[in-house]
């Protein structure tokens, strides 16, 4: 990986952490309520989707470059927007509404996350993170479309993905921020070596 896409990668590493806040708060949310209606299912991947969403549209548009990239991923936020709106104004609509709408949103951003990956080079963090998360998110598309129409059980399994996303968001961010890009013009260059042991030496005799 060359020293510009470290760059590129460091400087998005608050993004996935950011990211995986609203999947963590929602995780909370369904584990210790009681109730796991449909509406509570709405409500609760209502707000998920429309925090993912802004964090995803409006941080990704700061910190990538411009290109393909960059359109993908605020394309698959302002998507997450739009699906988690129309879940907290249909709250109220049933389980089916709850399976239908978290069952296209996911296969629609999980789509755009796992093409995100595939198109840059193998190799780059950025790559493996939108791949797992991608097919993370895919895969609880499936899920949604073979389980049968039962809110604890849909309201539930939806508490486990945002639990698995939430904590490997936090790993991928953390990860890209340390691997700190190294900086030009560095130690390892011969020239600047034999500079630096050219001056020590005259200091050396100086003193």
């Amino acid at each position: 990986m060359t020293v510009p896409q470290q760059e590129s990668n460091h400087r998005y590493w608050p993004v996935p952490i950011i990211r995986a806040l609203p999947a963590l708060l929602a995780t909370i949310v369904i584990t210790f309520s009681q109730d796991h209606s449909a509406q509570l299912g709405l409500i609760v991947f209502g707000c998920f989707a429309v925090a993912t969403g802004v964090v995803l549209a409006g941080f990704s548009h700061q910190r990538m470059p411009r290109g393909t990239a960059r359109t993908l991923v605020v394309s698959q936020g302002v998507i997450g927007v739009l699906a988690g709106v129309g879940a907290l104004l249909l709250n109220a609509a049933g389980v089916g509404v709850f399976l239908y709408l978290v069952s296209v949103w996911a296969a629609v951003t999980g789509f755009l996350e796992l093409y995100s990956g595939v198109r840059v080079k193998p190799g780059n963090a950025l790559s493996r993170d939108w791949l797992i998360g991608g097919a993370m998110t895919a895969i609880l598309a499936i899920v949604f479309l073979l389980i049968a129409p039962d809110s604890v059980t849909a309201v539930g399994l939806f508490g486990a993905y945002a639990a698995i996303l939430g904590v490997y968001l936090m790993i991928a961010g953390f990860s890209l921020k340390w691997a700190t890009p190294t900086p030009a013009g560095d130690a390892a260059d011969p020239t600047n070596l034999q500079a630096e042991t050219g001056t020590s030496t005259e200091t050396e005799r100086t003193t």
